[in-house]
């Protein structure tokens, strides 16, 4: 049996940082650091995931009081949701040229807001994974969003992958990546977002992203570009891009428990706030990943 110290991206003994109890569950929550490759996880993960990921939960009455992709599902032009979608947009299209038939998946779409989103923007081909009940609501609405069936019989068909806050809430990371890269065409673009953990070290506890309910893995960029390589990628830091001072926007907004935009909101000097959020959290520091 595997041992349940060790990391789950480099396989080295890791040391306790210590307990974390969840005002949601009452749960307790162990969570082990790699000093290594500074992987931390949750190492006693609550795996009832029909009970997380409730309806209560996309409505932002969960373990995560900060979503609600309810609201966002039902009133996309009012939501501060549309500043994520349209930040991921640009940064990948930075990054690659992107037009109406490029084959683009939404890896734990959620709702599906962002490949409603690009489908709008002209992206014909894109499509969303998910297997939450969000995204039953978004298939029967008519957006494509893949099943698991659908799903096994499209590897290599895709030119990017993006993967939005998703690989936090997975226990055992590298599975994922090798799922993510068999889904890819070689040279495909994966463009992942999750919270940089490398500002926390030494104080992992005291960080607001650890919500052991549903995050469970926790990546500093090197961490990343290590699962990344080990997972048939070709890491690369592409720094700040087009479009990552409106995914910071999204993220500062959903902090301060905001669901709609607003005048005032609209008035900020987002481009100047972003980097200054940018340069104590790191958002931008993750790698993305090539297809190898």
């Amino acid at each position: 049996m595997a041992d349940e110290a060790a990391c789950h991206v480099c396989g080295a003994p890791t040391v306790l940082v210590g307990d974390r109890t969840s005002a949601f569950s009452g749960r307790t929550y162990q969570v082990r650091q790699c000093p290594v490759c500074w992987f931390s996880f949750v190492a006693n993960p609550w795996t009832a995931y029909d009970q997380i990921y409730s309806e209560q939960y996309y409505e932002g009455r969960g373990a995560d009081p900060t979503v609600d992709y309810g609201f966002e599902f039902r009133s996309p032009e009012a939501a501060v949701r549309q500043y994520e979608w349209r930040g991921l947009d640009s940064a990948v299209r930075s990054l690659v040229p992107v037009a109406s038939g490029t084959r683009w998946l939404d890896f734990g779409c959620g709702n599906g807001g962002l490949v409603r989103y690009l489908r709008a923007a002209g992206c014909e081909g894109a499509f969303g994974y998910d297997t939450g009940s969000m995204a039953e609501v978004a298939r029967r609405a008519g957006l494509p969003i893949l099943t698991d069936e659908s799903l096994a019989s499209a590897d290599g068909s895709f030119d990017v992958v993006t993967m939005v806050e998703v690989i936090e809430h997975v226990p055992e990371p590298l599975a994922l990546l090798g799922r993510v890269r068999r889904l890819l065409k070689p040279g495909g673009l994966l463009f992942l977002t999750t919270g940089n953990a490398a500002p926390f070290r030494g104080r992992l506890l005291d960080w607001s992203y650890v919500r052991p309910d549903v995050h469970v893995s926790f990546f500093e960029p090197s961490t990343l570009a290590r699962a990344l390589e080990a997972t048939g990628f070709r890491p690369e830091y592409s720094g700040w891009r087009p479009g990552h001072a409106d995914i910071i926007r999204f993220k500062v907004l959903k902090a301060f428990g905001m669901r709609r935009t607003s005048v005032w909101e609209r008035m900020l000097p987002w481009s100047l706030m972003a980097r200054v959020v940018d340069e104590r959290l790191s958002v931008s520091g993750h790698p993305i990943g090539w297809a190898r």
